[in-house]
C-alpha cells in the first residue's frame, strides 16, 4: 500500500506519491547509424521535499547489457518538480533575493485553481545532466500520470546532438513505470528507454 505524507506544502499534493526512493531495471534501444544500442540498464530515481513547494529529485543508472556481465554507467540526473503557476511577490527569487510580499501560505484551494478541466494539474521540471545537457520540461501530472515534454534542451560545446525529448511517468499496481522518447545522434523522437522501479 502506498502511504503518503501528509505534512506537504499545498503545491506538493499532487506530486505526494511520487515521494520516496524507486529501483527496478530497464531496457534501452535506439538506433544510431546503421546499428542498435540495446540492452538493459538498472535504474534508481529518487523524488523527497525539503519544504519548499517543489520535489527534488535525482536519478542514476547503470548499463548492464542483455547478460549482466557488464556495469557502465550512465548519465547521472538531478532536478526539480513543481506545478507550474506563476510567481508572485510572495515568492522567493529569483536567484537569492528574499520574497517582496509577506510569505502567505498556499491552500488546497489555490492548488485547485491550477486544475484543468481534465483534471490534471500543469507541471515544469527542470533537469540537469552529468553529461553536460540541461533540460526543462513542461506537461501534466493527472492522478498517477505524468506526461511532459521538452520545451528546452540546453547543451555544452562538447555534447552529442540531442534535441528534444519526452516522458510517461505511471503508477501501476504500486509500481512506478516510465518511459522516455528522445530525438538524438540525427534519430527523430522516438522510444528510448523504459523502466519499471519498486519502491524501496
Amino acid at each position: 500500500m502506498l502511504e503518503l505524507p501528509t505534512d506537504l506544502p499545498a503545491d506538493l499534493a499532487p506530486l505526494a506519491w511520487l515521494i520516496g526512493v524507486w529501483e527496478g531495471t530497464g531496457v534501452i534501444d535506439y538506433p544510431v547509424g546503421d546499428d542498435r544500442l540495446q540492452g538493459e540498464f538498472t535504474h534508481r530515481v529518487s523524488f523527497s521535499h525539503d519544504g519548499g513547494p517543489f520535489l527534488n529529485y535525482a536519478g542514476t543508472a547503470t548499463f548492464t547489457g542483455d547478460d549482466h556481465a557488464v556495469s557502465i554507467p550512465l548519465t547521472a540526473e538531478t532536478g526539480f518538480w513543481r506545478l507550474s503557476r506563476p510567481a508572485t511577490a510572495a515568492d522567493a527569487g529569483p536567484a537569492l533575493l528574499p520574497p517582496q510580499a509577506e510569505t502567505v501560505a498556499r491552500t488546497v484551494h489555490d492548488v485547485e485553481a491550477l486544475r484543468a478541466e481534465n483534471g490534471a494539474f500543469p507541471i515544469e521540471v527542470s533537469l540537469a545532466h552529468s553529461d553536460g545537457m540541461l533540460e526543462f520540461y513542461l506537461g501534466e501530472i493527472n492522478g498517477p500520470r505524468v506526461d511532459i515534454a521538452s520545451d528546452a534542451v540546453v547543451r555544452a560545446a562538447g555534447t552529442k546532438e540531442y534535441g528534444a525529448a519526452s516522458r510517461m511517468y505511471g503508477l501501476v499496481d504500486g509500481h512506478l513505470l516510465w518511459a522516455w522518447d528522445i530525438a538524438a545522434l540525427g534519430a527523430p523522437l522516438r522510444a528510448h528507454a523504459s523502466a519499471r522501479l519498486a519502491k524501496v
